[in-house]
């Protein structure tokens, strides 16, 4: 197709001509990439319906004499970024750690809340001089115990 010396209608004619039977096939094309992105964003808002419904929360306690460094802050700043990591392919409005403060009882508490799926690295000391304690109550974990040895028996 030469198109040197040809004007913008005679172009235009020339490209209806192939652009019309292959109407068909190009809608068919566009109609199914709209069903795969409309799949795929389901697929991701149910992942994060799931992720935000399934949150652990952790409290973090600091001692009278908390006061951290620069490095300890980084550090702690890079555990936190690992939290989308541990979370598993979730995207990331679901996998997002939660910093919250309270006052209860005149003191200030703050809790850690992120997804139930990154509940190791939010429970990972991330300061030298905070107690890390874990709200949530594993259901599934029962704690193991042996029959006593009876009397007598060395």
């Amino acid at each position: 197709m030469n198109l040197a010396g040809r004007s913008g209608a005679d172009v235009f004619i020339e490209a209806d001509h192939w652009l019309a039977p292959a109407a068909l096939y190009l809608s068919a094309a566009v109609l199914t990439g709209m069903a795969v992105w409309i799949g795929w964003k389901a697929r991701r808002a149910r992942l994060v319906r799931a992720c935000l419904a399934d949150r652990v929360t952790v409290e973090l306690v600091p001692t009278s004499t908390f006061d951290p460094g620069e490095g300890e802050v980084g550090r702690w700043a890079r555990q936190m970024g690992r939290v989308h990591f541990a979370a598993g392919g979730v995207p990331a409005r679901g996998s997002a750690a939660r910093l919250r403060y309270s006052a209860e009882d005149g003191k200030m508490r703050c809790y850690l809340e992120g997804p139930a799926a990154a509940a190791a690295v939010l429970a990972m000391p991330g300061f030298a001089e905070v107690e890390v304690r874990a709200h949530h109550a594993r259901k599934d974990i029962t704690p193991v115990r042996f029959p006593a040895p009876p009397l007598g028996a060395s």
